[in-house]
């Protein structure tokens, strides 16, 4: 027995050594109760809420005599191992975790993940709703815990019931239960699968979210940045004010991002465009005013919120954002020609003329000639309600 025992501790140092330190064993949340279970009863203890980010445990069950000791504490041995996986390395594990001091008596246990099934268990004595039954008396018993292996830890919701049942009929008996939960340090921040997605589907009813074609990058982005800052309880305890502060902030923060930025602004793009073939123009202006006042723009950004601007018959603005959008790019001849659209509806005929004269041999792109155009743009203004006494002037100056 010493042998083995020393072979272990050898074993667990070389562990601890070069094991990846991802949790910890959380010695401040450990349950340690001595129980006393008089002559043929059974008692049931619930032991102290696992923190959050329990993975695995450690439980230690030792029956002691009258005036008996633990020799060294479970809490004491775990601390000598890094991570979970240092005790489970073969049946020398299990030795070195049983307690070397026991006494002769022996006790039945299991161990369920509710408290109902455990006071069920305490009337009848029935183990098949237990996550785990010893049905054989034992003097002492150690075991771990996973939960990607155990029913006990995948189904509790915090706490686990242990349950024994004294093999003495006569005397009364003494059992030490020890407890020690393993804390991935990741899952600690309390943010679960489902704890993630409550985040992501409130970001989604966000102002700016909603006015997103797609938000999934956007949110996903938010709850990353919310993620990394707080623990969810940090969060979750937030007034909702500050919680609607910390959302806009990292709104501004992931629209900034080119990852993201990106697709937002080819969306907003989209929506401007669907508005404008929907004849809702204000609301295509608002979208490319948006980008515009994000330094999101281009020229032809300038170009589409000048002709909704043309379209609504506000031509002051839009000579103003298409004298920018010349700036942008001077070769860009939609621009070009929204801007001779409205001089030509303020009145301004000699400004609109030289424009319309000086590109009528060009095509506004690879398919479309600048006379072509004209005759569309004058088309939609008709349909807009805009009767200008210079249409037919302007198209018979291009026929010469």
């Amino acid at each position: 027995m010493n042998r083995i025992v020393f072979l272990l501790l050898i074993s667990i140092f070389y562990q601890s050594g070069f094991a990846q330190q991802d949790g910890y064993w959380d010695k401040d949340r450990a349950t340690t109760k001595e129980i006393i279970v008089s002559a043929r009863d059974r008692i049931v203890i619930k032991t102290d809420d696992f923190p959050i980010g329990t993975t695995e445990l450690i439980y230690r069950i030792t029956l002691l005599d009258d005036n008996q000791k633990m020799a060294g504490s479970l809490v004491s041995l775990l601390k000598a191992i890094p991570d979970p996986t240092g005790i489970s390395q073969g049946s020398a594990g299990a030795v070195f975790l049983l307690s070397r001091i026991s006494g002769e008596d022996k006790s039945k246990y299991a161990i369920f993940s509710s408290n109902e099934l455990a006071l069920a268990y305490q009337k009848s004595g029935k183990m098949n709703q237990a996550c785990l039954a010893q049905e054989t008396p034992l003097s002492k018993d150690a075991k771990r815990l996973s939960i990607d292996k155990s029913s006990c830890l995948k189904n509790t919701t915090g706490n686990l019931w242990f349950g024994f049942e004294s093999s003495n009929w006569i005397m009364k008996q003494k059992i030490i239960l020890e407890v020690v939960p393993w804390v991935d340090a990741k899952l600690s921040r309390g943010w679960t699968l489902e704890n993630r997605k409550f985040i992501i589907n409130q970001c989604k009813t966000s102002a700016l979210a909603r006015k997103l074609a797609n938000s999934d990058d956007f949110c996903i982005c938010i709850e990353e940045k919310i993620q990394k800052k707080y623990k969810f309880q940090e969060f979750q305890s937030l007034l909702a004010i500050e919680q609607a502060k910390v959302y806009k902030d990292n709104g501004e923060s992931c629209i900034n991002e080119s990852s993201v930025s990106n697709g937002v602004y080819i969306d907003l793009r989209n929506q401007a465009l669907n508005f404008a073939k929907k004849g809702e123009y204000g609301r295509s202006i608002e979208a490319y005013a948006r980008i515009i006042n994000d330094g999101k723009s281009t020229a032809l950004d300038y170009s589409n919120i000048g002709f909704g601007y043309i379209v609504t018959k506000q031509y002051g603005k839009a000579i103003k954002f298409l004298k920018e959008g010349e700036k942008l790019d001077d070769t860009e001849l939609l621009v070009k020609l929204n801007l001779a659209h409205a001089y030509l509806l303020n009145d301004e005929f000699r400004n609109a003329k030289s424009i319309y004269k000086e590109y009528q041999s060009q095509n506004v792109n690879d398919s479309v000639s600048w006379a072509q155009k004209i005759k569309q743009d004058f088309a939609v203004f008709k349909k807009a309600g805009i009767q200008g006494d210079d249409f037919d002037r302007v198209l018979k100056l291009l026929a010469h």
